[in-house]
């Protein structure tokens, strides 16, 4: 038999030591539930001299960052799992701390086992983590701690950080192939440019004639990025510099997001991609027991698209003043008709919830009828595109051999 200290929760707020006997460390911990505290921290006695295996080493001491959409899938499929077997918060918790792959899911892992243990709420303490967690995911688990539901509510948030990996993930595939034909596109321009045309160059010169403009552009365009490569970095780096800001600048950003609702299917997939995640978050925030006004408040912080988000704020102030949901939401001009439909018909029957969880399967299915589509419309474009490029580099090339030919 092997001595092993702990220190534990009491009444899951003091905190207590003390020593059991037992085999091994699975025992020792069974030992000291059957005493009624919580263990935190279980180690042969031998050990102490040693640090006892300090949690620093297993976790180094560091700002907590932020986590990705993966992290937090994976801290809360963990969570969700041990909580489902009846393990409590802390020593869950604690497993994170020690066993998770990502040290910034283990910073975050500690620093809430450290503030559970001196008193907080879960709900609490992660609302202290904001740019960790988010809004939505704090909002949602204050509901469930509230509601007696917290395990209920970590595989509810599961779903939803899943599916929104998901929406990401289609659309994201979508633009992949696109955005990878214009980066083809400008390389081969880019060597056309200057390992190409000034190659003709001696040979344009001894016909000794006018050449035609597109031509002479090119090739003096060829010839300047040849003497000043340099510029080529420059100008790529300057084009995405201007791209990103203009995408971040809030009045910029604000044209577009608006321009953007107004391109056929595009637009589409822009109102059903943002719309996914909104009524998502409904649904999982109003079967956890969240007043209707907080549900939109969530939900709203999932919209990307501007104008979406300003029109949809307006509805929140709405049913804030006593107007349905489904009316306010109609008010809008931006919402499909059949989820207004549902919602609707939710409302009357008193089957909101479900038929939030209708209207999500709906924009599902919608979604990817919308990225098939546009996946069919997006390779003949840039085979258009591509050979446009390729038809306009010929006739800069073959121009002049033609005229010469002809006036021969």
């Amino acid at each position: 038999m092997t001595i092993y200290n702990y220190i534990a929760l009491k009444n899951a707020k003091d905190i207590v030591k003390g020593k059991v006997e037992a085999q091994d460390l699975r025992e020792a911990r069974e030992s000291i539930r059957k005493l009624g505290f919580i263990p935190t921290k279980v180690y042969e006695e031998k050990a102490k001299g040693e640090d006892n295996k300090d949690e620093s080493k297993n976790v180094p001491k560091g700002q907590v960052k932020k986590l990705g959409l993966q992290d937090r899938m994976d801290f809360t499929s963990t969570l969700q799992i041990l909580a489902q077997s009846g393990i409590p918060i802390i020593e869950s918790l604690m497993f994170i701390e020690n066993d998770a792959a990502k040290l910034k899911v283990r910073l975050v892992a500690r620093e809430l086992r450290r503030q559970i243990m001196q008193g907080a709420t879960f709900a609490d303490t992660i609302a202290k983590y904001p740019n960790q967690f988010g809004q939505i995911y704090i909002g949602l688990v204050k509901a469930g701690e509230d509601s007696g539901e917290l395990e209920k509510t970590l595989q509810r948030l599961l779903e939803l950080l899943t599916k929104e990996a998901n929406i990401r993930g289609k659309v994201i595939g979508t633009l992949m192939y696109p955005m990878f034909v214009i980066v083809l596109a400008i390389i081969i321009v880019l060597v056309m440019l200057m390992f190409v045309f000034p190659v003709f160059k001696e040979m344009f010169d001894g016909m000794g004639k006018e050449l035609p403009w597109i031509t002479a552009t090119l090739m003096s365009a060829g010839i300047f990025l040849k003497t000043y490569w340099f510029f080529v970095p420059i100008l790529l780096g300057s084009l995405f510099g201007t791209c990103s800001f203009l995408m971040s600048w809030q009045p910029s950003k604000r044209k577009i997001d608006d321009i953007v609702l107004k391109i056929p299917l595009l637009s589409d997939l822009i109102q059903f991609s943002n719309f996914a995640n909104f009524v998502a978050v409904m649904q999982v925030a109003y079967d956890a027991g969240v007043p209707i006004i907080e549900c939109l408040y969530l939900a709203n912080m999932t919209l990307t698209n501007h104008t979406l988000k300003t029109k949809i704020e307006a509805a929140t102030l709405k049913v804030q003043q006593g107007q349905h949901l489904s009316v306010a939401l109609r008010s809008t001009n931006v919402m499909p008709k059949m989820i207004l439909f549902m919602i609707a018909t939710g409302e009357q029957s008193g089957r909101l919830g479900d038929m939030l969880l209708q209207a999500t399967s709906f924009i599902d299915k919608k979604l990817d009828g919308i990225i098939d589509t546009m996946t069919k419309m997006i390779e003949p474009i840039m085979l258009i595109v591509i050979g446009g490029i390729v038809m306009v580099l010929a006739l800069a090339l073959y121009l002049p051999l033609f005229n010469s030919y002809l006036q021969d």
